[in-house]
């Protein structure tokens, strides 16, 4: 079996190789007269001019343990963000040398969030902004619960409130984000589910209060009302935030005591 392997290794490396030996130094940019369109369309192809000034050309830090298949497509020189504690497989390591891949260790961020898990939801309108945020949210070592939606195309926004709601009132999330056009609608949507209690904030100050004075559990956010550096630092502030006093939890428990009045 090791022997195999050594086999596999060997091969992977050759075939590494040999696309290395296909990528044009500065002397081979340099076209005759009469060289074909193809070549010179070759060069630019593989440059890598294009990737200056950028972070990193992959984001892999959600994996531990990376193979050969994760580093696939990558070219050489690529930037490759990666967890701190990351390990590689032997063929992944070889591919890694040999292209003379850069690896950028995510940085662990201070941990001052209150809750420990999250469900995250939007509507098309939502769906870009979920996905970087996912990724914020992983950063603070929160467990993350995606309930959609997976595309732009068109959907309803109360669908995926709900599953929002419904994941935070059965409590297998701690608190809930949802992100539509305005915040607005998932907000309503979100408290008609009993022990839901959702506030639409568009600044950190609000995200604070509703967490410290209103006991929200869930956050809903507008997508057309806040940049993403902004959305990050209101979702920050209400995932760092919780009610302590003895008075807000005694107002809380009144509109808790007027939710179950009106429950059939």
């Amino acid at each position: 079996m090791a022997d195999v392997d050594k086999d596999t290794r060997d091969r992977v490396r050759e075939l590494v190789r040999q696309v290395l030996a296909t990528v044009p130094t500065d002397g081979d940019a340099v076209q005759s007269p009469g060289a074909a369109a193809s070549a010179v369309e070759h060069v630019v192809v593989n440059s890598l001019q294009g990737k200056f000034g950028k972070a990193f050309d992959r984001d892999e830090s959600s994996k531990t343990l990376l193979t050969e298949d994760d580093l696939r497509g990558l070219e050489p020189g690529s930037k490759l963000r990666v967890a701190e504690n990351v390990k590689f497989t032997a063929l992944a390591q070889d591919i890694v040398n040999d292209l003379k891949i850069e690896l950028i260790h995510k940085q662990a961020r201070k941990n001052t969030a209150k809750v420990r898990s999250v469900a995250v939801g939007s509507d098309h309108g939502g769906f870009k902004m979920k996905e970087q945020l996912k990724s914020f949210l992983t950063d603070f070592g929160l467990n993350v619960r995606d309930f959609g939606t997976e595309s732009e195309e068109a959907v309803d926004y109360p669908d995926f409130a709900h599953a929002v709601a419904k994941s935070v009132a059965g409590k297998q999330v701690d608190v809930g984000i949802i992100i539509d056009g305005a915040g607005i609608g998932s907000a309503m949507t979100a408290n008609k589910v009993p022990n839901v209690r959702a506030a639409a904030c568009y600044s950190t100050a609000l995200a604070k209060n509703s967490r410290e004075h209103n006991g929200a559990n869930v956050l809903t956010l507008g997508a057309g009302q806040n940049s993403f550096e902004e959305i990050k630092q209101i979702v920050e502030a209400f995932i760092s935030t919780d009610i302590s006093e003895e008075r807000h939890m005694k107002r809380v428990g009144k509109i808790d005591n007027i939710e179950r009045q009106y429950r059939k």
